[in-house]
């Protein structure tokens, strides 16, 4: 993947520092993905209770932003479905039940959704409309509107645990989810469509998936249940990475699945480990969705410590990485474990940040994402602690993607720095459009102190990231008597950066 992403700079953009870049990435990475996972579903992370009034969602959902954005994270993965219902006002579903506390009761005045994204973007975050596909309800004892699909079309589910969930062999199924989740592409400034490891569901001592009827009447040639239900899930895979991609280019799709695809005692080309598996008992064939090219990244949940013998930790990273086809990989990391009993080595406050270490040996893994939110205001405060203060004391640009869009923005114009009270006042105007048309969704400023070395190689040196087209920015972290260097870099929408502007010096009287 390194190979590939540094021939596509080389022959498309000869730019001597994005080179480089990607050549220290190993040593202090300039381009790292750092997820965070915000879940909505029994008010986990945000909000902290259903019911608040529209500044206590506002304000909690800030206070989320603010501290991940201090410890260094650059995207947030949203729920914005948890249960066949919506967090946001464009959509053909209810509202849900933990914003207010009753499904289908609106927030008052604002649209969540909208609101994450605008205050995501302003700190530099990407954020992921985070999907559950096929679950429509918690449990038997479920309160559901009037209007919500389980009571509209109750033939479009199966009952599994006592909850509800769509038949994804159901061809109007798939259409209707592919509708759902088309709305947040089309109506919503989003940078990913997030999907989790919720596809048919885990395995239950006692209970039977219901769908002997929908087999029988939608074989689509399969002799063998268990194949066709894994082809049932491919199918949505694929239209949605057809559809997401076919109304907006730049917009990401990503799958977050079970840690383990298959164990090698089951498949020669498994890993060496011994647990549940995506293939066999959830029908999710994951790593055919990578070699098919179906997402963008893919992001292992693999919440399992180094010493796990049934699934070691640096196990499954390797394998992963073996099996990436070109995609990214971005690995899912369980802070919420930290400290916790059931395995000795979760008490080693190294064990994390030891896996961010081990990550980043392997030219082929990307970034990681953390569940969840809660966790670092808890049971890792810790982890926060190492991340903020160590491994990710510097900012971080997501990784490019150059089978989306591989051509970068041009520099941005009239750059100029004037020393005024209160800071150093920066302004620019955008760039002139590149070849596809895009000028600047958003800009990066670096700050180099007076006879220290010019470069954009150190993510050191970024002052300010923002994912936003603003053309101004105001310095207050400058001191008296010292004199600063600035340059500017524009971002395009899949953050591929631009050759910087400048160098402007300014001196601090």
């Amino acid at each position: 993947m390194l190979k590939k992403i540094v021939f596509t700079i080389l022959t498309t953009i000869i730019t001597p520092f994005l080179l480089n870049a990607q050549i220290q990435a190993k040593i202090a990475p300039k381009r790292e993905f750092r997820g965070i996972w915000v879940a909505t579903v029994d008010n986990i992370d945000w909000p902290s209770k259903a019911g608040l009034s529209e500044d206590q969602q506002k304000q909690e959902l800030i206070g989320i932003l603010e501290q991940h954005k201090k410890n260094g994270m650059n995207a947030i993965m949203l729920q914005v479905r948890p249960t066949a219902d919506a967090f946001y006002k464009k959509s053909r579903e209810p509202w849900s039940q933990w914003l207010m506390g009753k499904q289908g009761v609106a927030p008052a005045g604002y649209d969540p959704l909208e609101f994450a994204i605008k205050e995501a973007h302003a700190r530099g975050m990407e954020l992921h409309a985070w999907f559950n596909p096929y679950r429509a309800t918690m449990g038997s004892k479920s309160f559901v509107s009037e209007d919500h699909m389980t009571r509209k079309r109750p033939d479009l589910f199966f009952t599994y645990g006592g909850k509800k969930q769509f038949d994804p062999g159901l061809p109007e199924v798939r259409e209707y989810i592919v509708q759902v989740i088309l709305d947040v592409v089309k109506g919503y400034d989003v940078d990913g469509i997030h999907f989790d490891d919720y596809f048919y569901p885990y395995p239950l001592s006692g209970q039977r998936i219901n769908d002997d009827a929908t087999y029988r009447k939608y074989p689509n040639g399969f002799t063998n249940l268990y194949d066709w239900r894994r082809n049932n899930v491919d199918l949505l895979i694929k239209e949605l990475d057809d559809s997401i991609h076919h109304y907006k280019k730049y917009v990401k799709f990503g799958i977050s699945p079970f840690g383990i695809w298959k164990n090698s005692v089951e498949d020669s080309l498994g890993s060496k480990t011994h647990g549940l598996s995506n293939y066999t008992e959830l029908y999710a064939d994951s790593r055919k969705w990578i070699k098919e090219g179906w997402v963008d990244y893919i992001n292992p949940q693999i919440y399992f410590t180094f010493a796990r013998k049934a699934a070691p930790f640096d196990t499954l990273v390797n394998w992963w990485s073996n099996n990436t086809y070109g995609r990214h990989l971005y690995i899912g990391q369980a802070a919420y474990l930290v400290n916790q009993k059931m395995n000795e080595a979760w008490k080693r406050p190294e064990e994390i940040p030891n896996q961010v270490r081990f990550m980043r040996q392997n030219n082929r893994v990307q970034g990681s994402v953390y569940f969840s939110s809660k966790s670092f205001s808890t049971v890792a405060r810790g982890t926060a602690d190492s991340l903020r203060m160590d491994l990710y004391k510097y900012p971080a640009l997501p990784p490019q993607m150059p089978w989306l869009d591989e051509i970068v923005p041009n520099v941005p114009r009239e750059f100029s720095a004037e020393a005024v009270t209160g800071g150093v006042q920066l302004k620019w105007s955008a760039p002139l459009k590149a070849t596809d048309g895009e000028t600047a969704s958003g800009y990066v400023i670096y700050r180099f102190d007076e006879g220290e070395k010019i470069s954009v190689l150190n993510p050191k040196n970024m002052l300010r990231i923002s994912f936003e087209d603003f053309t101004f920015f105001l310095d207050t972290t400058v001191e008296k008597g010292k004199r600063y260097n600035y340059l500017i870099t524009a971002l395009d929408r899949l953050k591929n950066e631009s050759d910087p502007s400048g160098p402007i010096g300014v001196e601090i009287k």
